[in-house]
């Protein structure tokens, strides 16, 4: 049987064009370009235990150390753009003497760069998400551009089995494929969220407006932050607003961006503790103890006006009143209102449109309470495990929700089969998601490998002057957490970067 003709479209033509580019490029930088070091200089808050040993606190954990003085120390000596290629040591501890007469105990890293070469693996993503419209592609073309550059050619090998063949990529994994996509599929079976939507839309709800004050309310309840609480507001919320026309552009909006930015100013969460880690300053008495640094968090949660210009915008947004309005928003807007249709022409959702759409077995009238009690176990034990150990701990969180909405569904007569089938429904319907997320993991990490954010630092840090400080923080911000996909990875990159300037 011959072979059918396929025409080879122009678009296809460019993305290919663009994609074996960039990856040529990559490949010759890797092979002719060396890389620099540049040393960060980490001051540590030291402490002493019962054994007379020194260690700091790292993730919770102490980390025993055994400092070298600064006089034998090798990247302490080192002349700034001196060190080309292979060096002897690249990490030590050194203890040395401050002006003051004080002894301090830095920690010194030599972190490898390739000038503006760094970039390439964040740009390249974005260059492809552009040309192609598509983030798995765009993504992975990150991460093999950082492989090319880092002279990492197996891929799977030494770079995809690494970094998710890791303790945080399972947690993960069961965190958004197993809890997460269960309990959305079993909420989806049994007709639970349809019953709350429908529930909640006649005791709350009046229209667009409504449903949407909705979704920002839940999106400053959970103000645990982070992509739990984006998920799980817009998991709550999408059918009530998809019963009011509310076009997916909108949603997607205002669940975003009352996650992280809530999280800032509610900041009774792991934030605290975790920030107050990267502003430790040597001599600056008043953050000398971790309690001194978490209280200097708080005091700054009024000057976070990104967070409280995004909490502000999406309520404007939410009564149809902003201060500003895109051409596509406004054109989803109407889209949506006039016609019904929630994703525009050209959208290629994650979700499944059939895993969106409760199918209750014939027979089975669900109840609100069988979405309402989960979630609120689900938030009850969140909160308390984080007064009770300091974080919270989703996976029990959803791992107790779960079960018990599977129970309710079984006691009001779901069989076992049918449980299990919402079960694999729900896990399929965010497979799509769950790989996005481990490739933004992955390429976190390259960009990270390949010096990007040491780069920036190395460059502006010598002729910023004072007065674009805020501006280009802001920018440099942008930029890390696009190319790392975490904003804890951005602030373990930019405090000590603004500490620096300072």
């Amino acid at each position: 049987m011959p072979f059918r003709s396929v025409p080879f479209s122009r678009r296809a033509f460019i993305n290919l064009t663009v994609f074996g580019g960039l990856m040529v490029l990559s490949l010759v930088i890797g092979l002719i370009v060396p890389p620099k070091w540049s040393v960060e200089q980490t001051t540590l808050d030291v402490q002493t235990n019962e054994k007379g040993e020194l260690y700091y606190s790292s993730r919770g954990e102490p980390v025993i150390i055994d400092p070298i003085s600064s006089k034998d120390s090798f990247l302490f000596s080192a002349e700034p753009g001196s060190l080309i290629g292979e060096i002897p040591v690249e990490e030590e501890y050194v203890s040395d003497t401050e002006d003051n007469g004080e002894r301090s105990i830095h920690r010194l890293r030599a972190i490898k760069h390739w000038g503006f070469w760094s970039l390439l693996p964040a740009l390249c993503a974005v260059v492809l998400c552009w040309v192609t419209r598509e983030p798995i592609s765009a993504l992975l073309g990150g991460i093999v551009s950082g492989a090319l550059i880092l002279g990492q050619y197996d891929l799977t090998g030494a770079v995809l089995i690494p970094a998710l063949g890791t303790t945080s990529v399972a947690g993960i994994l069961v965190l958004y494929l197993w809890l997460l996509g269960g309990l959305l599929g079993v909420w989806s079976k049994s007709g639970a969220a349809l019953a709350f939507a429908e529930w909640i839309t006649r005791v709350v709800v009046r229209g667009p407006r409504t449903a949407k004050l909705v979704a920002w309310f839940l999106g400053i309840t959970f103000f645990q932050g982070g992509t739990v609480s984006t998920v799980l507001v817009g998991t709550t919320v999408r059918p009530i607003a998809d019963k009011e026309n509310i076009s997916h552009e909108e949603l997607a909006y205002i669940v975003d961006s009352t996650a992280s930015p809530i999280a800032s100013q509610l900041a009774f969460n792991a934030w605290p503790g975790y920030v107050q880690a990267f502003i430790f300053v040597s001599g600056v008495t008043f953050l000398a103890t971790e309690a001194d640094r978490i209280a200097f968090f708080f005091s700054s949660v009024p000057f976070c006006f990104y967070a409280i210009f995004a909490v502000l915008g999406t309520f404007l947004l939410s009564v149809e009143k902003p201060l500003f309005l895109g051409k596509k928003m406004k054109a989803a807007m109407e889209r949506a209102r006039s016609t019904g249709q929630l994703d525009s022409e050209d959208a290629a959702p994650l979700a499944l449109p059939e895993d969106s759409q409760s199918q209750p077995p014939v027979g089975y009238t669900a109840s609100p309470l069988e979405f309402i009690l989960p979630l609120i176990l689900l938030i009850s034990v969140a909160i308390g495990t984080f007064v009770a150990f300091g974080s919270p701990n989703v996976h029990w969180a959803f791992g107790v929700a779960l079960i018990l909405a599977g129970g309710m569904a079984l006691v009001k007569g779901l069989t076992l089969r049918e449980l299990v089938d919402g079960f694999s429904q729900g896990v399929r319907s965010v497979v799509g998601g769950s790989i996005i997320l481990l490739l933004a993991i992955t390429i976190g990490g390259i960009s990270t490998q390949t010096g990007g954010g040491t780069y920036l630092v190395q460059l502006l840090e010598s002729s910023i002057p004072w007065f674009l400080l805020p501006v280009l923080l802001q920018i440099m911000t942008m930029t890390i957490a696009f190319s790392t996909g975490t904003s804890w990875g951005t602030y373990a990159v930019a405090f000590p970067l603004a500490w620096r300037f300072h």
